[in-house]
């Protein structure tokens, strides 16, 4: 990867790729596995290093796990090409066993148990958080959940720590993603204040995003699969046929997150009424149990 500055590292991020089995579209429209090869192409083509892939969630539309096996397809050469540490987070759309026996190779656990993790890339913390509530599409966390991820920050790491979790913890400007946010963001806001935190990088709402979490920066990851129009006409709710992945390097002691695009046209078009109302009754009103 050809760096515009001096990047003492370089992460990538792919986030949303809702693969499917073989012979199957998403929307009818999107080939998600092309759109992933595509892109791991423009990465094995870039000339600088890259230290780690983070696969940040959604990775199988419906937790299939033949789309858990064309994923590693992909990823695990590129990687291998790449010298670069592979990470994978869960999503909603994710199913736990699957997740772990196919992307993990961890045995059979119970659906309750998160698959949370914890890496060290050149010094470089990296604390993935699963936010997954099995049969929901919102983001939670559990009060064990965010108990081990304090005691993980209890140490520093030499690099400081980038957080991983699949919901966005952030308010935001369209309606669905805001119902399917991380609930009670502040829960977390509590445990990564002051401690050595840098980042917390996201995915989900399936469009380009930032903001602020007790200080630290939030960036939420385009959907490799396809983009949520953040600007629709009034009453849509519309999906693009562009997708992206990000670029998170380290310059100068600061992370910094770029949005890569990869080519748009609308896989869906909807009115926006609707679909928030479809969405409403999907999303529980009450959280999940700590």
């Amino acid at each position: 990867m050809t760096t515009t500055g001096p990047a003492e590292m370089t992460l990538i991020q792919v986030s949303d790729t809702h693969l499917v089995p073989r012979g199957q579209l998403i929307h009818d429209q999107v080939d998600t596995y092309r759109l992933l090869e595509a892109a791991a192409a423009t990465l094995a083509d870039s000339a600088g290093p890259v230290a780690g892939i983070l696969l940040t969630g959604d990775l199988a539309n419906n937790g299939d796990r033949e789309a858990y096996r064309r994923l590693r397809e992909v990823i695990d050469p590129l990687a291998d090409r790449l010298g670069a540490a592979v990470i994978y987070a869960m999503g909603n759309h994710d199913d736990r066993a699957a997740f772990r026996t196919e992307l993990l190779e961890q045995g059979s656990s119970s659906p309750d148990d998160p698959c949370d993790q914890v890496h060290l890339i050149d010094g470089l913390r990296v604390v993935v958080l699963d936010s997954s509530t099995p049969g929901r599409h919102d983001g939670w966390l559990t009060d064990a959940q965010l108990d081990w991820l304090a005691d993980q920050l209890a140490t520093p790491a030499p690099r400081g720590t980038l957080l991983v979790v699949h919901h966005p913890p952030l308010p935001s400007p369209m309606p669905t993603v805001h119902l399917l946010r991380l609930v009670a963001a502040e829960r977390l806001a509590k445990v990564i204040e002051g401690t050595d935190v840098r980042m917390v990088l996201s995915g989900h709402a399936h469009h380009p995003g930032c903001g602020t979490l007790a200080g630290v920066p939030v960036w939420i990851c385009p959907a490799l699969s396809y983009t949520v129009d953040a600007l629709p006409a009034t009453g849509r709710h519309r999906g693009l046929r562009v997708g992206g992945l990000s670029r998170i390097d380290l310059v100068d002691g600061q992370l910094v997150a770029t949005a890569i695009p990869l080519d748009v046209e609308h896989v869906y078009d909807r009115d926006a009424g609707e679909y928030l109302a479809y969405v409403r009754r999907l999303t529980p009103t009450s959280p999940p149990a700590a």
